[in-house]
């Protein structure tokens, strides 16, 4: 019997050292597994522990489960880049735990579409954010992190492989179409990502998030001692509307129906830091000259889109 024991104690262990050989992740899968063990014990707990000031509450006899729950239903995509060199140092990054951010999924520059996290788990990627009125968006996103090290231009494999992941999204999780947004949108200021050669307009005609409709763009020329002068939108102007060499009250109007900040704010930027939104905005849905000044044809591309978002 004691040989026997040895034997199978011998066969576990050799069989444990081949699972380890062919999954590099195998320990850190582990771990996931656990914690997402204790994380089902804790929701199957029924009547849950009770704090000491809810041990105070004026309780009934009873404890009544209702039927009608499910779990958390993701309602935004944060797309990231990863600002690292490799998709393996993003893997490594996301397993430990010191690092405290993790993202849903990781698509390499290859295309390899690593899932690191359940749909329905609150992964740590957004931080601190605002979108519209919401100001926990972990608690409500997928975050997806691309293979990217912030400078250079997202491959066709990879962005293939992110249409094909955004529609089994969108239709699993009934997101909606203005909901497909980037890191840069919600932390103005704080977070550049993805970076500007990001194909944003591609992803809004795969029905991915919104984009403006094409635009005349002849636009009036204001003559100012006989040059031509460039308007520009300023909020610090005493009128909110500036050109290179003089104020034009009537600029604004000639552009954009609504002062810019409240059409950013109506599309969902966070224009606490008026500047950042601004180039936050930039980076989205202009993709040149991503500074806090807007032009002409950024006004009336603000102006299209604000009214798509209301």
């Amino acid at each position: 019997m004691i040989k026997i024991a040895r034997f199978l104690t011998l066969v576990l262990l050799i069989h444990t050292a081949i699972s380890c050989g062919s999954n590099p992740y195998a320990t850190t899968n582990k771990q996931h597994q656990d914690q997402s063990r204790q994380l089902t014990r804790q929701l199957n707990t029924f009547p849950p522990d009770r704090t000491p000031a809810e041990a105070g509450l004026k309780h009934a006899e009873d404890w009544v489960g209702t039927t009608n729950f499910n779990l958390r239903k993701p309602n935004f995509v944060i797309i990231h880049h990863t600002e690292q060199d490799s998709v393996a140092q993003t893997l490594y990054t996301f397993t430990l735990r010191r690092t405290q951010v993790s993202s849903h999924y990781v698509i390499s520059r290859d295309g390899d579409i690593y899932q690191m996290l359940n749909d329905h788990y609150r992964a740590w990627h957004a931080g601190v954010g605002k979108w519209g009125n919401v100001t926990d968006l972990n608690s409500s996103s997928i975050g997806i992190e691309l293979d990217n090290n912030g400078f250079e231009e997202f491959t066709p494999a990879m962005l293939n492989s992110l249409l094909e992941l955004l529609q089994v999204l969108k239709e699993k999780h009934k997101i909606p179409t203005a909901n497909f947004i980037g890191h840069s949108d919600i932390a103005p200021g704080r977070k550049v990502d993805p970076n500007p050669t990001f194909p944003w307009e591609l992803l809004a005609k795969e029905g991915f998030g919104l984009w403006y409709d094409d635009l005349d763009e002849e636009e009036p020329v204001v003559v100012i001692d006989g040059r031509p002068a460039v308007r520009r939108w300023n909020p610090d102007s005493k009128n909110g509307t500036t050109l290179v060499e003089a104020v034009e009250d009537s600029l604004q109007s000639q552009f954009i129906d609504v002062d810019p900040e409240i059409a950013l704010r109506i599309i969902g930027y966070d224009t606490s830091n008026l500047e950042a939104a601004i180039q936050s905005f930039k980076l989205h849905f202009i993709q040149t000259e991503v500074n806090s000044d807007l032009t002409a044809r950024d006004l009336k591309i603000l102006n299209n889109l604000y009214k798509k978002y209301m």
